[in-house]
């Protein structure tokens, strides 16, 4: 029976979490099968339970993996001293390369949420809620100090959002611009309409 292949840094399970992404950014949550994830990874269908229970629990992995990651990044932004405009900037720059470097998590985590299973849909909700109103608090700062355009902090936030979700077509496209060229066209447009 074939066996799981890992680099040395990397469990059995991260490498069946990645492939499960990948899996469910191609065929979605719903139609990607346990039969096609062991396909993906290279063993047999009841091989994959000796390091996970579920489709759920993967789905479940691969959203909060990536939801913690933003909520720890968040952290560190709001807590360090940069300017308001560089706190955005920052939170920008990252949500790009995230959707540039974990394109299929991020991906998975940003459409396939909703299949989370209760109580995590919910949990995962209010994450999702509470990150997008502690930028639009930081957008709302730099509006209060004359930083910022008199906007909307939490429609500024879904459009910034959005915006780097369209990542997707960039990813997709025959002729694309660098990863670098993308970020920095991205960061100048979204943080240069905040400005006053």
């Amino acid at each position: 029976m074939a066996r799981i292949k890992t680099d040395k840094d990397v469990t059995r399970r991260e490498v069946i979490t990645k492939a499960a992404a990948s899996l469910f950014r191609e065929k979605g949550y719903k139609a990607a099968s346990m039969r096609d994830l062991a396909v993906k990874v290279g063993v047999e269908a009841a091989s994959l339970y000796n390091h996970i229970r579920s489709k759920t629990e993967l789905l479940h992995d691969v959203c909060f993996n990536i939801a913690n990651l933003y909520w720890e990044h968040m952290g560190q932004v709001e807590t360090s001293n940069a300017t308001t405009p560089e706190k955005v900037e920052r939170l920008l720059r990252f949500h790009i390369h995230q959707m540039v470097d974990n394109y299929e998590e991020v991906y998975v985590s940003d459409r396939e949420w909703r299949h989370l299973a209760e109580p995590y849909l919910s949990n995962y909700k209010n994450q999702r809620r509470n990150y997008r109103k502690r930028f639009a608090a930081i957008i709302e700062r730099g509006i209060e100090q004359g930083e910022f355009k008199q906007i909307d902090a939490p429609t500024a936030v879904l459009i910034m959002l959005h915006a780097v979700s369209g990542i997707d077509s960039w990813h997709r496209s025959r002729e694309k611009i660098s990863a670098e060229a993308l970020e920095e066209n991205m960061v100048t447009l979204l943080i240069e309409g905040l400005r006053k």
